[in-house]
């Protein structure tokens, strides 16, 4: 348990300071540790333990219209996801979503990154109908989200927090599916709850380090960030 409880707490941090990628580090460690039908709804648990406890003191950082838009265009192109993920090629369009994430996270860290000026009424509907597209395919929709924050410059507590209200409801139905999947097990809920205090102290830990961090250096881990997950996505593929 002691390994395990320390990579969610990293997860946590991760997630807490940056606003995103628990999933990241956490799932290719515990899969190997727990297997993929323990660490699978053992993450999906996480992932909403940690929105709530970010917004349970942020939640007024949150751009509430922003991430209503979001979420309702996410949960529209899902189904076509779903749909397309049926009849597309599944690898090759895993490794091109990859090479975007990596060539976009690579993009920002070396050049100063782009900035809506004034955003079109219908953009944050499109970014979250491809998030949704891309969730239900590859269940990925977390980089457009990420990428979009970052063209709007958001600071970092506000950006923190809005993509907790972007990922809390679709967290919980993630983990709702998991359990009519029959995923939840006793060994989950076991593991979750001993490793919970180190959740919570990573939250903290992650908070605090998100109040002190400048805004030119959150962009600059966030895009590396980005960078970082596109590569895994593509190593996974590749080999």
């Amino acid at each position: 348990m002691i390994p395990v409880a320390a990579v969610l707490f990293v997860a946590a941090f991760v997630r807490s300071a940056l606003g995103f990628g628990d999933a990241v580090v956490a799932m290719p460690v515990l899969a190997m540790a727990l297997g993929l039908r323990t660490a699978t709804p053992l993450v999906a648990f996480v992932g909403p333990t940690i929105s709530i406890l970010i917004l349970a003191a942020n939640w007024r950082k949150v751009e509430f219209r922003t991430a209503g838009r979001l979420i309702a265009a996410t949960l529209l192109g899902i189904p076509f996801g779903v749909f397309g993920l049926s009849r597309l090629p599944e690898t090759p369009l895993r490794i091109a979503l990859a090479a975007i994430i990596l060539a976009y996270g690579l993009m920002g860290s070396i050049k100063p990154p782009a900035r809506i000026v004034r955003e079109p009424g219908h953009f944050p509907w499109i970014v979250g109908w491809i998030a949704g597209v891309l969730g239900g395919a590859y269940n990925t929709n977390g980089p457009p989200i990420v990428a979009y924050g970052m063209l709007r410059g958001w600071p970092p507590e506000s950006f923190r927090a809005t993509l907790q209200g972007y990922f809390l409801p679709t967290g919980l139905a993630i983990a709702a599916g998991h359990g009519l999947a029959g995923l939840w097990t006793p060994a989950v809920f076991r593991t979750y709850l001993l490793a919970l205090p180190g959740i919570v102290l990573g939250v903290f830990a992650g908070g605090l380090l998100n109040k002190r961090i400048s805004h030119e250096l959150f962009g600059k881990l966030v895009y590396a960030s980005l960078a970082l997950m596109g590569a895994i996505m593509l190593l996974r593929e590749l080999f």
